[in-house]
């Protein structure tokens, strides 16, 4: 595709979300959320510490530019990841679970079970107050983040459910900690669809393969 045309693709893009009526702008923004919270369920499955929280904010990411771009707001990867740090970090939860899988055997089959809901639950939690912000009027870049974490816990039950509902049809939430090809498959999917960068992709794929 020329530069030409990619221009021209995102300015039709612009002009459709600029006609989107408030309903068609939600419930696309709820596509959004839903979407991203089942690769978070997948990409809390790869199965080294660490590695799994930054696929998982690598999603995160995406979908707050997606956000934004719904939106027509001006958005900037640095913006997002402090918004991604400040609202949904820190949570002791999802990092105890990911490093759990530190532990020989056991650790690994029980950070799985407990990651993908705790990363689909971020997910959701973090999208809707972004998403509920935006669909307000609000901008990204002043967006209160005291606020936006109350918000943010407030949601994490809800992002459960969702997420154990997800994990029961979503086959990319199933754990299968042997299948390094179907994973490292994921992964490059991921990067296809620009959930993560190339650097990002290696980043992990170098860790996956070091497990064999």
């Amino acid at each position: 595709m020329t530069l030409l045309a990619l221009i021209d693709l995102f300015k039709q893009e612009k002009q459709l979300s600029k006609t989107m009526t408030q309903e068609e702008r939600q419930a696309k923004a709820s596509e959004i959320v839903k979407n991203h919270v089942g690769f978070s369920l997948g990409a809390a499955l790869i199965p080294m510490p660490a590695a799994d929280l930054i696929a998982v904010s690598a999603v995160q990411l995406n979908m707050l530019r997606q956000l934004a771009k719904l939106y027509n707001e001006g958005f900037m990867d640095s913006l997002g990841k402090n918004i991604i740090s400040a609202v949904a970090g820190s949570s002791a939860a999802r990092i105890s679970a990911s490093l759990v899988k530190a532990i020989p055997g056991v650790g690994t089959i029980v950070g799985e079970l407990s990651m993908p809901v705790l990363s689909g639950a971020s997910t959701y939690a973090l999208g809707r107050v972004v998403a509920n912000y935006l669909h307000q009027g609000g901008s990204l870049n002043d967006l209160d983040l005291k606020s936006a974490r109350k918000g943010y816990k407030a949601e994490m039950a809800t992002g459960k459910r969702v997420a154990v509902e997800m994990t029961k049809t979503e086959p990319s939430a199933k754990p299968d900690t042997d299948d390094t090809l179907e994973r490292l498959q994921k992964m490059a999917g991921m990067k296809d669809a620009g959930i993560i960068t190339e650097a990002e992709f290696k980043q992990l794929k170098e860790r996956l393969l070091a497990q064999i």
